[in-house]
């Protein structure tokens, strides 16, 4: 029977010289290629003495932004959590009280707004979907743990603190963003 790609190709079946049947050359190809990188620099960085610079376009740590007095930019329309592939982002959406101007921007806020950790795969969509500039990823790592709890960040974990404004100027300025 002939085949159908007529690619047929004869195997031969040669026997091993006495160096080949006792791996002397593989042996020593090993050994030569293991001496040659073992007298090089490590490319190993002592984190967290050293830390290597990232990109301006990484991704790292979500933030929720504030504005320029101090009110949360959210106004809980969920399309960052419609624009999440990984389903990472759930929201609550609350009215505003009176007297709590000072506390959030619009009438409708996010009164509950987590980040499943564990779950989100660092795209970006959510600060590209977000039409009020509130969600960012910063450059800052997420911090390990060992309690899959942990990892379900909410507003105590999202939002910035009014003294201690998270610097987000290299992700404005980089992507489909551009400058405003």
């Amino acid at each position: 029977m002939e085949s159908l790609s007529n690619r047929k190709k004869e195997v031969s079946n040669k026997e091993m010289t006495f160096l080949e049947s006792i791996y002397l050359p593989a042996v020593f190809s090993g050994m030569s290629k293991t001496l040659k990188h073992a007298f090089r620099k490590p490319v190993t960085i002592r984190y967290p003495d050293e830390q290597r610079e990232f990109a301006p376009v990484y991704r790292g740590m979500h933030v929720l932004k504030r504005d320029e007095q101090g009110r949360e930019n959210c106004t809980a329309c969920g399309l960052c959590a419609v624009a999440c592939p990984a389903e990472a982002i759930t929201m609550t959406a609350a009215e505003r009280k009176k007297g709590e101007e000072h506390l959030y921007r619009e009438e409708k806020y996010a009164s509950s707004y987590e980040i499943n950790m564990l779950r989100c795969i660092f795209c970006g969509l959510c600060e590209e979907a977000c039409p009020k500039e509130a969600v960012f990823l910063t450059d800052r790592i997420v911090p390990t743990n060992f309690e899959r709890d942990t990892f379900v960040y909410g507003k105590d974990k999202l939002v910035e603190d009014v003294d201690n404004r998270v610097d987000i100027t290299k992700r404005q300025n980089t992507g489909k963003r551009g400058n405003k």
